[in-house]
This record gives structure tokens, sequence and C-alpha cells, in this order.
């Protein structure tokens, strides 16, 4: 029983960080945190960067596994405030990395000779993505 356990929560802890890896990767390729170094001015700073960076996806799997009482009162509406502030940034910074990667579909159809028909490429992978989530919600994969 306890190697059995033991097997399972290395694989776990395995998949979780190939996944955190992966979500890191895809953050630092798209140019998210350089750009963000090279408008705040914090170039001297890359250190302190990915040690928050690493922080802040231990601290944020640690909560997801072991959620943590916020309490009551104002002091919740604080934290809270300042979370949504925090994700808020993060997802404006995200979006505008996307958009600017998206400048890079003219170029791609170019070079794969694709003459008509971005549009619909790009609506594929949309409505893909949207029926991911809709299945994932709708059958309860999230509770």
């Amino acid at each position: 029983m306890f190697l059995e356990t033991a097997l399972l929560a290395a694989v776990g802890a395995s998949a979780g960080g190939i996944i955190a890896a992966g979500v890191f990767a895809f953050l630092a390729i798209i140019g998210v945190f350089p750009r963000l170094m090279g408008k705040t001015g914090t170039k001297n700073h890359v250190l302190l960067y990915e040690t928050i960076l690493i922080l802040g996806g231990v601290l944020g799997n640690w909560g997801d596994l072991w959620p943590v009482p916020l309490g009551t009162g104002p002091f919740q509406s604080v934290l809270l405030g300042l979370c949504g502030l925090s994700v808020g940034i993060f997802v404006g910074c995200l979006v505008m990395s996307l958009a600017e990667t998206l400048k890079a579909l003219p170029t791609i159809s170019r070079r794969i000779r694709l003459s008509v028909g971005l549009q619909y490429v790009i609506l594929a992978l949309a409505l893909g993505k949207l029926s991911g989530s809709l299945i994932y919600f709708v059958r309860g994969f999230g509770d």
C-alpha cells in the first residue's frame, strides 16, 4: 500500500512538474517576461524575476492543493482585490504578447503557401478551444 501511494505521488509530482515547466516555457517563448523587463527598465533584476516566477508557481500549486482561508472582513476584501489586480495585469500582459505573436501568422501563411483560408484555420483553432472548454466544464471535470 505504501509503495503504491509513493509511486502515485511520484508520478503525480512528475506530471505536475512537466506541465508547470511547459507553461513557463510557453510564457518565456512568447516573450512576456523579457517584454516586461524591457518596458519597466528592470533588466538588471533577472534573478529577482526568476525567483518570483518560481515562488509564484510553487505557492500557486500549494494553494491549489491546500486552500488557505483568507479570513473575513475588510482584510479579505483587500487581499482579494490585490489578487484580482495581479491576475488582471498578468492576463493583460499575456494577451498583448499573444496579440504580437498573431502578427506572425501572415508570415507563416506565406511560408507554408496558404494563399486562401487563414481565417478558417484561426476559426478552427478557436472553435476547438471553445469545444474543449465546454466539454471540460459541462461534464464537471473542474469539480
